[in-house]
């Protein structure tokens, strides 16, 4: 795939259970820096546990994983963001009584430096702060085109503008890696052909991404590298050329279909 020093996150057999049931098997995965890696399998495959686990929602029952080499095991949520990696869940999850802008700002708290007595006297340092993270949140905005909605609550924007305000609130903590789950769910072609655009932008900004998708068009046409996850294991990895004709792959999600079906 790349060589060791390229890669910004790693696992090495990662298990999480749920009682009896084995969610993630011994999944081992390795993100190359500057590239678009997907996680891709048929529904129950595991995939967002997997990245459950790696953002500290779950504490795996087993393995190991590392952010740019450093193990990150253990930590919470907001420490493993404040170390550079952001995400973005399957269901958007915005403040929707709070303005566009100001969900893009609470994305940059974790990094913020004030602490509780400055935030509440307000000091220069405080002000400056907030001066700067209201215009970061001003540019991440209107990288996604919508500054004219920067006033406007949440809730009252078209659903595929949440998706891309959920992306820039992530992108505002400034993160290394950013995972996403399932950015294209909901949208129509014109967005997802937007949303593929834009993705592959943001790569020029020195930015890793890793995503889960069920869209194979978007999975084939953006990904570098594909992992594939069926009943909580790693079945195949490759470019996505090699996957889309790799007969385990098919195998795997025709027989997922006929035991839906």
């Amino acid at each position: 795939m790349t060589e060791n020093n390229d890669i910004i996150l790693e696992t090495k057999v990662l298990t999480k259970r749920f009682g009896g049931l084995i969610a993630v098997d011994q999944f081992d995965l390795k993100v190359a820096k500057g590239k678009i890696s997907s996680i891709i399998g048929p529904n129950g495959a595991g995939k967002t546990t997997v990245f459950n686990v790696i953002t500290g929602i779950y504490k795996p029952d087993g393995g190991e994983y590392f952010f740019k080499e450093e193990k990150i095991f253990g930590l919470k949520p907001h420490q493993i963001l404040a170390k550079g990696i952001a995400r973005t869940f399957q269901n958007i999850r915005l403040f929707p009584n709070m303005t566009c802008l100001e969900n893009i700002m609470a994305g940059q708290h974790a990094r913020s430096n004030s602490g509780m007595w400055q935030s509440i006297f307000k000091t220069p340092y405080h002000r400056a702060e907030e001066q700067k993270i209201t215009k970061i949140a001003e540019q991440r905005l209107e990288q996604i085109e919508l500054s004219n909605y920067k006033h406007e609550l949440a809730k009252n924007i078209a659903y595929g503008n949440q998706r891309m305000l959920e992306i820039a609130r992530a992108l505002a903590s400034a993160p290394d890696l950013l995972i996403l789950d399932e950015p294209s769910s909901g949208l129509n072609d014109k967005e997802t052909e937007e949303l593929m655009e834009f993705l592959a932008k943001l790569l020029k900004d020195d930015l890793t991404i890793l995503l889960i998708e069920h869209d194979m068009n978007v999975v084939m046409g953006i990904s570098d590298w594909v992992t594939v996850m069926d009943e909580g294991k790693k079945i195949a990895e490759g470019k996505p050329e090699e996957i889309y004709h790799n007969p385990i792959v098919i195998e795997a999600y025709l027989g997922k279909e006929e035991e839906e079906g």
